[in-house]
């Protein structure tokens, strides 16, 4: 019930990586679901594995970095992961892209940030809902960034606000260390309770120069100081559902082995017992339309994960990336939903796994970037050329 994608990524270490992590994630999730927060060990497993630095712009000696990071790697990974834990897999896949809009920052802003070397992790808050006053040397930054993931255990947190310039206004990244940032805690939400994604506050905040950069430098994947990496120069589009779709992807699959287990005797033709429904055609179509939905989001995943890798994306392909992952989200939101109406009343007990996966899969299909209706006004437009 598994995709393979290409050897070099299934084969890569972090693939592997992710692979081996699964059992320590599953093992965590239930209790993630209900402290709303990862486990320590879980953290560990995500930074090791190389979730967090694998769109760093720096190499591991704090030279520049030349060779690529694939997105058709990290793809695989996160919805590996995302079999064991939909938090865990969301958590890896945000922080690892947070990394990446590292490399838009000045040179001198991302040695700063990745100081510490590869255990460093980064996360952001891309609504604009804060503000910037420039003074000597940067800007003083204030305000409350809410849905920040991994922000309880990050090192630093891209913050976008935003400031006014001879121009009028502009947004712009700043990147603060979590030193200086007060974590309330506001998660409280359907799924994907394990990510901690609460408000990130900071008031009066220093940012010198080098740790910002126009927020429209990482949309049109423009970096400040031209990357060698062709990860660093890709539109935000083009790459953020990625990002997002991942994790929700594993977490189907996981939906679609969880429900067969439920479903056994009702699809070996088995009798049902008291309720009463004994049509093994019925779960043989259920099963059957439900995870080929889930495959054919995975397939449609690795294309736009595919063109990213390639190093160039066209407004075009930007614009079908962002339908494909929009679609993709539907398409899986809709094979669980059908999953879990069809598992009878144990599936929605408390603890069941099932129903948890449901939550988080249509916690994380409410993402405002995978919304279906803007990724197709964006995808006819690119087609009318309008």
């Amino acid at each position: 019930m598994t995709v393979v994608a290409a050897e070099t990524t299934s084969t890569s270490p972090l693939v592997a990586a992710a692979r081996a992590a699964v059992p320590l994630v599953a093992r965590h999730a239930a209790a993630a679901d209900t402290s709303r927060d990862l486990h320590p060990e879980v953290i560990a497993a995500i930074v090791d594995a190389g979730f967090t630095r694998h769109f760093s712009p720096l190499s591991p000696g704090g030279a520049s970095r030349t060779a690529d990071a694939g997105f058709a790697e990290i793809t695989q990974a996160t919805a590996a992961l995302g079999e064991g834990c939909a938090s865990a897999a969301w958590v890896a896949s945000v922080t690892a892209a947070a990394g990446r809009l590292t490399g838009f920052l000045p040179r001198a802003g991302q040695e700063e940030v990745w100081a510490k070397g590869a255990g460093t992790v980064v996360a952001a808050g891309l609504i604009p809902a804060g503000t910037a006053t420039p003074v000597p040397g940067g800007w003083t930054v204030s305000g409350s960034w809410p849905y920040v993931s991994g922000v309880g255990f990050a090192h630093w947190v891209l913050l976008a606000a935003r400031t006014e310039t001879a121009g009028g206004t502009e947004i712009r990244l700043f990147a603060v260390p979590t030193t200086d940032v007060a974590v309330e805690d506001t998660w409280f939400t359907l799924g994907m309770r394990g990510t901690g994604s609460n408000t990130a506050a900071v008031d009066g905040v220093m940012v010198p120069q080098e740790r910002s950069v126009p927020l429209a430098a990482a949309v049109t994947g423009r970096p400040v100081e031209a990357s060698a990496a062709p990860c660093h120069r890709l539109p935000l589009k083009a790459v953020n559902g990625l990002s997002l779709t991942a994790p929700l992807l594993g977490t189907a699959r996981g939906a679609v082995r969880r429900w067969t287990e439920l479903a056994g005797a009702r699809l070996s033709g088995a009798p049902a017992g008291v309720s009463g429904a004994t049509d093994q055609g019925t779960y043989e179509q259920i099963l059957a339309r439900s995870d080929g939905e889930v495959e054919l989001a995975a397939l449609a995943l690795d294309r736009v994960a595919r063109a990213a890798d390639s190093g160039s994306v066209t407004e075009a392909g930007t614009a079908r990336a962002v339908r494909d992952c929009a679609l993709a989200a539907e398409i899986l939101a809709t094979a669980v939903d059908r999953l879990l109406r069809s598992a009878g009343t144990r599936a929605h007990a408390e603890q069941e796994e099932l129903q948890r996966r449901w939550r988080d899969v249509t916690c994380g299909a409410g993402h405002n970037a995978l919304q279906f209706s803007p990724a197709a006004q964006l995808h006819a437009r690119t087609v009318l050329g309008g």
